[in-house]
């Protein structure tokens, strides 16, 4: 396994870095595909949220596997590689398990705890699926961080170390209006919102403004039907039932001004609200206005917050009041369940190195049954079918068993840290056709892939 992953965080970089360096949907397949084209990558697949980017690889050189990686990023981010360098991080083998274990499980977010990545990590792995860029090793590794995830939220009690980034910036917004208090539902009753964004983040926005008492959601999007789509679910009696309606973008600044909440979180490149459409919305009003930015690149225009009347969270106030947010128990019981998962994934992948090796060995001591049976037969023509029968199955259960106790210690072996080397002494040893191994090894990554295909 020659895992390794380079990227940018809110725990890198500053966030107008991370704004610049923000990739959209049509960027990321071109990164990928422009991985795989390049020579040290043999797989990839990307993360991209509002507050990281990481690209995976499976790498058949380090040195050079982060060189070429750092630079597609920053050709495909548009922030020079010069700039863009001193905030990258880089993790390999284990510790690119690591990493990805502990995203999953939300103790590298800026809110500690959230399970919004999960669905991020889901996006990434069927990405590389689509797009053919993940194999068996990316595949297994992004699945794997998938079950660690559930994992961690199932037996612990993580969710309560924080909480997701919609909650998290609503409190703040309420402990922000002159009352000190972070009572959301107290504070969210009876007021209108406005939700600009239909996507998953604007839909789990939309949905927890409902479930804290506002009266009612104006929903905005670029694309109508999908808006329309939010509100109709909003309204609905599985739903929150909350009066809901959606509006075409156009009509955000008519909404702005009678919205009391605005929560926006859009894939646009530029500005969704300037400070002219804040300080024309709050002109003749009496009443403050919450303004909650989710995006990266940010939506509203940070000089907000110097508006009279006007309240601003996003992601950079977001990271700063997390940061010395108290860390619970169970942070270091997932830390505990990371670990015990990074040391049963790489046994597994070490196991599975050296499983085309026993393959091709079993499949040359058939080769050789064979062959002796049919050399037996030539000499000894009478043999009828029940002696011969007889003479093949017990030439077979000699191999056998003079075959199990090696292999099954080989795989104990080499499940081992330190373990690759088996697989190479196997082969050394009985004098195997390095061919046979890797055509063992294609067969094995083919059936893979069909498999992993669609399981996301």
């Amino acid at each position: 396994m020659s895992l390794l992953v380079v990227g940018l965080s809110h725990r890198s970089a500053p966030v107008s870095i991370l704004e610049r360096a923000s990739l959209s949907a049509d960027t990321q397949a071109k990164l990928l595909q422009d991985t795989l084209a390049a020579e040290p990558a043999a797989e990839g697949t990307v993360l991209a949220t509002c507050n990281r980017i990481e690209l995976y690889a499976d790498v058949d050189k380090f040195h050079a596997g982060v060189a070429e990686l750092s630079t597609l990023l920053a050709q495909h981010s548009g922030v020079g590689l010069d700039e863009l360098t001193p905030y990258l991080y880089v993790h390999y083998e284990d510790r690119a398990v690591h990493h990805l274990f502990s995203v999953a499980c939300g103790l590298d977010s800026m809110v500690v705890g959230e399970g919004q990545i999960l669905g991020q990590i889901k996006d990434a792995l069927a990405l590389g699926q689509d797009l053919h860029t993940a194999g068996r090793l990316l595949n297994d590794l992004f699945q794997q961080a998938l079950r660690v995830g559930k994992r961690a939220h199932s037996e612990t009690g993580i969710d309560r170390a924080g909480q997701s980034l919609v909650t998290f910036g609503l409190e703040q917004l309420a402990g922000g209006d002159g009352t000190g208090g972070t009572d959301v539902e107290a504070w969210a009753k009876g007021k209108k919102a406005l939700v600009i964004g239909a996507g998953s983040m604007s839909s789990l926005a939309a949905a927890t403004l409902a479930r804290s008492g506002v009266s009612e959601i104006v929903v905005a999007n670029r694309t109508l039907a999908r808006a329309e789509r939010l509100a109709q679910i909003l309204g609905e009696p599985g739903g929150a039932r909350v009066a809901a309606r959606a509006v075409e973008m156009v009509a955000v600044g008519d909404e702005l001004t009678r919205a009391d909440i605005v929560i926006s979180c859009t894939g646009a490149t530029g500005l969704v609200l300037t400070g002219e459409n804040i300080e024309a919305a709050v002109r003749d009003r009496r009443t403050p206005l919450a303004l909650l930015d989710l995006a990266m690149p940010r939506d509203i225009d940070a000089a907000a917050h110097r508006t009279p009347g006007v309240r601003l969270v996003d992601i950079e106030s977001l990271a700063e009041a997390s940061a010395d947010a108290p860390m619970a128990a169970d942070v270091d019981q997932v830390r505990g369940i990371v670990s015990d998962e990074v040391a049963a994934f790489g046994a597994a992948q070490r196991a599975a190195h050296i499983t085309p090796t026993v393959v091709a060995l079993r499949t040359m001591a058939a080769d050789v049954v064979a062959n002796e049976v049919a050399r037996l037969e030539g000499r000894l023509p009478g043999l009828d079918d029940k002696q011969r029968a007889e003479i093949t199955q017990t030439v077979r259960r000699v191999v056998d068993k003079l075959l199990h106790a090696p292999t099954v210690r080989v795989k104990q072996l080499a499940s081992e840290p330190g373990g690759a080397g088996y697989a190479d002494a196997l082969r050394t040893l009985f004098d195997l056709d390095p061919e046979t191994v890797a055509s063992v090894s294609r067969a094995d990554l083919n059936d893979a892939d069909v498999k992993n295909r669609g399981r996301v």
